[in-house]
């Protein structure tokens, strides 16, 4: 399928099934002004992420890769009563666009943006939860550099439990996942992830 007809379909099920949303739509502007990467979860995205964390009844959800927190405020709000949200982005300018975004949803209290490189907050929250200072996470998204992807989900599965849930943004790399000889770094990140 080319790029301009997955470009309509993806509108078309978003039209059908994602409501405008003024918080949402909010977020998305502030991020645009502020100059970030247009590299946000599409809305049907958001909503499956939403969705997906509802089913699994999450009370505490790790997201790697924050950005302008829009895909936090749909994840923050599939929360249970009295979850817990800790998001990580390394790009203070991301989080503090983020933070003001999740502020406006009325989520600061659910949300903890942790500035840093991700590989070291993951390293100090497996030690944490070996020490038995932090819970699993229920739901883990994983939606950051992908030549870290190895490396994030080995940290995700130490963080999780039996029953968790583990999503993997852009794992197809638009069907170069499949090319041994691509040497990207994005594809060989996700590829050794897969493996």
């Amino acid at each position: 399928m080319s790029d301009a007809r997955w470009s309509e379909v993806d509108r078309y099920i978003c039209d059908q099934l994602v409501k405008s949303d003024p918080i949402l739509d909010a977020a998305l502007s502030a991020c645009d002004r502020a100059g970030l990467p247009e590299h946000n979860v599409a809305p049907n995205q958001g909503k499956l992420l939403m969705l997906l964390a509802q089913l699994q009844g999450a009370r505490r959800i790790l997201e790697i890769g924050t950005l302008g927190g829009y895909s936090t405020i749909w994840l923050a709000r599939a929360l249970a009563a009295n979850g817990q949200l800790d998001s990580l982005e390394v790009d203070p300018a991301h989080v503090a666009v983020a933070k003001e975004n999740i502020a406006r949803a009325n989520l600061a209290a659910r949300v903890r943006v942790h500035q840093g490189p991700a590989s070291d907050t993951l390293a100090k929250l497996v030690e944490q939860r070996r020490d038995g200072k932090l819970e699993a996470y229920d739901f883990i998204f994983i939606d950051a550099d992908k030549p870290s992807n190895p490396d994030y989900l080995k940290f995700s599965l130490e963080l999780s439990r039996p029953g968790s849930t583990i999503v993997v943004d852009n794992v197809i790399r638009e069907g170069a996942v499949a090319d041994e000889a691509s040497d990207d770094p994005k594809v060989l990140g996700v590829r050794r992830m897969h493996e």
